[in-house]
C-alpha cells in the first residue's frame, strides 16, 4: 500500500511540474472523446435510417384486368416459393387509388377520375433490397436473356417506380461502405493523436527516465507512475468531454427531436446515451494509461 501510495504521489508531482505536456494530453484526449461522441450516434442513426429506408424497398407487378380470384391466389403461392422472397401483397384497383389520393398534394385530381384507371397488382418484398432485381427477373422469367415468359400469365409488367427503388438501394449500400470508413479512420487517427501526444510529454522527461535507470530502478518501478499520469489524464479528459456530451444533448438534441426525425431516431439507437458515455469513458482511461505504458518502452532501453 506504501508503495502504492508514492507512486501515486509521484505521479501527481510529475503532472504539476509537467503542466503544459499535461494539458496538451488532456485537451487531446477531450477533442477526441467529443469527436467520438458525436460521431457514433450519427453513424448508427443513418445506418439505421438507411435499414429503414431498404427495408421498405419492394417490386410491384402489373396484373391484367381479367384474372380471376383463383388465378390471383395461384399467382401468389408462386411468386412466395421464389427465393429470397419475403412478404408478397395482393393490391386491389381500390387500394392503389387510395395510396395515390393519400400520396397527392393535389386531391383533385383523383377527384376528376370518372373510373379507376390503376390496375391490380402484387406488392413484393425481398428478404434483403438487394436482391430486388433477381427477384423481377426470375418472376418475369427474364433470367436467361431469351423471350420474357412471367411466372403467371395474368402478370403483366413490373411498375416503373421500382428503377428509382434500385438507385435507392444503391445509394444506401453506398452510404453503409463510406460511413463505416469515416468511422474507422477517425478512431484510427484519434488513437493515434492521443498516442502522439502522450509521447510528446514522456519525451520532455527522457532524462530523468534515463537517470532513474541508470541508479538501478526497475522497469517496472519507473513505469507505474506515468501509467497511474495516464489514468488521470484519460480520467480527467474523458469526465470533462463527457460533461461537454451531456451538455450539448440537453441543450441542442433533447429540444430539437421533435422537430428533426433524425435527431428523435438517437433515442430509438441500439446503443444508448448513458451506455455510450460509459464506453466513451472508459476508452479514454484505457488508451491513456496503455498509451503511456508502451510510450514509455522506448526509453527504458538504457
Amino acid at each position: 500500500m506504501s508503495r502504492l501510495v508514492f507512486f501515486l504521489q509521484e505521479a501527481l508531482r510529475a503532472l504539476r511540474r509537467n503542466g503544459a505536456p499535461t494539458l496538451a494530453a488532456v485537451v487531446t484526449t477531450v477533442v477526441t472523446v467529443i469527436l467520438l461522441g458525436v460521431l457514433i450516434p450519427i453513424f448508427q442513426t443513418t445506418q439505421a435510417k438507411s435499414q429503414q429506408i431498404r427495408s421498405e424497398l419492394n417490386i410491384q407487378f402489373e396484373l391484367f384486368d381479367d384474372a380471376t380470384p383463383a388465378e390471383i391466389a395461384a399467382a401468389k403461392t408462386k411468386i412466395e416459393a421464389v427465393p429470397h422472397v419475403d412478404q408478397v401483397n395482393f393490391i386491389t384497383k381500390a387500394e392503389a387509388l387510395q395510396t395515390l389520393r393519400s400520396e397527392l398534394k393535389d386531391k383533385s385530381i383523383v377527384e376528376q377520375l370518372h373510373t379507376n384507371p390503376l390496375p391490380n397488382s402484387f406488392e413484393v418484398k425481398a428478404d434483403d433490397a438487394a436482391n430486388l432485381p433477381g427477384i423481377s427477373a426470375t418472376v418475369m422469367g427474364t433470367e436467361g436473356g431469351g423471350k420474357p415468359q412471367p411466372i403467371s400469365p395474368i402478370i403483366s409488367k413490373p411498375f416503373d417506380r421500382q428503377e428509382a427503388s434500385q438507385q435507392i438501394e444503391q445509394v444506401t449500400s453506398a452510404l453503409k461502405i463510406v460511413l463505416t470508413v469515416m468511422t474507422a479512420l477517425l478512431i484510427a487517427a484519434s488513437l493515434m493523436l492521443v498516442g502522439n501526444t502522450i509521447r510528446l510529454s514522456i519525451y520532455t522527461r527522457r532524462r530523468e527516465v534515463e537517470v532513474m535507470r541508470l541508479v538501478g530502478a526497475t522497469r517496472w518501478f519507473i513505469r507505474w507512475p506515468f501509467m497511474i499520469e495516464g489514468v488521470v489524464v484519460g480520467f480527467v479528459g474523458g469526465l470533462v468531454a463527457i460533461l461537454i456530451l451531456w451538455l450539448g444533448k440537453l441543450t441542442v438534441v433533447d429540444p430539437l427531436s421533435s422537430d428533426f426525425s433524425f435527431l428523435a431516431a438517437q433515442n430509438d439507437s441500439t446503443l444508448s446515451f448513458p451506455a455510450l458515455v460509459a464506453i466513451l469513458f472508459a476508452a479514454a482511461v484505457i488508451v491513456s494509461t496503455i498509451g503511456s505504458g508502451i510510450t514509455l518502452r522506448r526509453f527504458l532501453k538504457v
